[in-house]
């Protein structure tokens, strides 16, 4: 069985198999991480497509301002020269909407020797600090199967947020090694530097220390990871506590408030214009609250999670806008994370207070099946018409027999196979990356452990 097996999923999922609808879109998607400085309003520009994320570049009356700094040296040092074939005066501020390392990599580059003030919000990596200081640790291995850079650049399309990329920098993407010298407290700040008038306003939303900065006098709204062109990350897999849908929704309406001309993203192009501005907030902010009332009240009637994500959807008219597409993040990990965020980890139904353990369940349902090895052929016959069905009994073989490389290899067939029909970029990596593990596990298992066979 096994010659065949191999013969089947390579036929089934290799390179010259053609591209799933979710592949085409992905590959389209390429064209909003074009390297570029694009001209926002006068004096105000963003650098897209040198790392992951956006950075901004305000000239002042006798100095620039910077919003956001990229995620590595090798990104700020790209942006930063495409900026000064702009203008050569000195930074004299560096704004950071929040924590996370792609957005502050390179703020030594952006800084040079110029000394600048260096702004954020009071409770900057406030995320990162949490973990850190429980001493977890999974979520950097979990971080690296989610952006994929574990995998091959002929494996990747792209983060859908950003290009593909691997950071050059040691570390965890999300830890900042570059430390602001001014923080603000409350809701807003007036900031005045260089001539350049920003208002920074504290916004929760992606985190707890997000902000955006206000160009009142040019209209346009800087809104770090609070809006990027897809649905956002509300969750994302890597790992994170629960992000406050509820603030970030309050967060966008003050953002709409302002009534901008133009919003610049912690991660896509610009939206330059202010009825397309305000749309795009608009219709961004309704659809992140659709899917919280929604949740809310299907949670008040006694519905599960599993439940939930069957009946909890995006308006249609919402669904079909390619800013609101899932290339990121996921409606269903949103409706997950608000059950358990306001919940907890009990679902409600009783029978899941003290479940049988996972090779406990195995076990029955490998007997229901007629035996592992039935349970295996069940397994693998749904690999082409069902591969989700695959994975999950593949997990009830790995619970009976840890060490069984075929259904290691069969689950990994099963994963690359969900991948390819995933618009979500970060689950799409997740599978791939997860697979390319599962390959590398089973190729380690010695011959003689009788492992081929799971259950014997």
């Amino acid at each position: 069985m096994k010659a065949s097996f191999f013969a089947v999923a390579l036929l089934w999922v290799g390179p010259a198999a053609a591209a799933t609808e979710a592949e085409r879109l992905l590959e389209a998607r390429q064209a909003e991480f074009a390297q570029e400085v694009i001209k926002v309003a006068e004096g105000v520009y963003t650098a897209v497509g040198f790392g992951v994320s956006t950075s901004s570049m305000i000239v002042g009356d006798d100095g620039l301002v910077i919003i956001d700094a990229q995620i590595d040296e090798a990104a700020a040092q790209g942006a930063l020269a495409a900026f000064r074939e702009l203008s050569d005066k000195p930074v004299r501020a560096i704004v950071l909407t929040h924590g996370h390392g792609d957005h502050t990599g390179g703020v030594g580059v952006f800084a040079g020797g110029d000394d600048p003030q260096i702004w954020a919000r009071e409770g900057f990596g406030s995320e990162g600090r949490w973990q850190a200081d429980a001493g977890l640790t999974i979520q950097r291995q979990r971080g690296a199967r989610q952006a994929g850079f574990l995998l091959k650049p002929e494996q990747r399309i792209n983060n859908g947020v950003a290009q593909a990329y691997w950071p050059k920098r040691a570390g965890g993407v999300f830890a900042s090694q570059n430390r602001p010298t001014h923080f603000f407290t409350g809701d807003r700040h007036a900031l005045s530097v260089a001539g350049v008038r920003l208002e920074l306003v504290a916004a929760d939303g992606e985190t707890g220390d997000q902000l955006y900065a206000w160009l009142p006098d040019r209209k346009v709204l800087f809104a770090g990871d609070n809006f990027y062109k897809s649905w956002p990350n509300l969750y994302a897999i890597r790992g994170t506590g629960y992000r406050d849908v509820r603030a970030w929704i309050d967060s966008l309406s003050r953002m709409i408030e302002e009534r901008p001309h133009h919003l610049v993203g912690g991660h896509t192009r610009p939206v330059v214009g202010v009825a397309q501005a305000t749309e795009v907030l608009t219709h961004y902010r309704d659809g992140i609250a659709s899917i919280f009332e929604q949740t809310i009240a299907g949670m008040n009637r006694g519905l599960t999670p599993d439940e939930l994500v069957q009946t909890v959807k995006l308006p249609p008219e919402l669904a079909e806008l390619d800013y609101l597409k899932p290339y990121y993040g996921n409606a269903e990990w949103a409706v997950r994370a608000i059950f358990t965020g306001y919940l907890g980890w009990f679902d409600g139904n009783p029978s899941n207070l003290f479940p049988l353990s996972p090779a406990d369940e195995a076990r029955r349902i490998a007997a229901l099946a007629g035996g592992v090895e039935a349970l295996r052929a069940v397994a693998f016959a749904a690999l082409t018409a069902d591969p989700q069905w695959t994975a999950q009994l593949c997990d009830r073989l790995l619970a009976l027999n840890p060490g069984d490389a075929a259904a290691m290899r069969l689950k990994a067939d099963a994963l690359d196979a969900l991948a390819r029909k995933l618009l979500t970029a970060t689950g799409r990596n997740y599978y791939m990356t997860t697979a390319q593990q599962l390959r590398q596990a089973a190729d380690e298992v010695p011959t003689s452990s009788g492992s081929e066979s799971a259950g014997s």
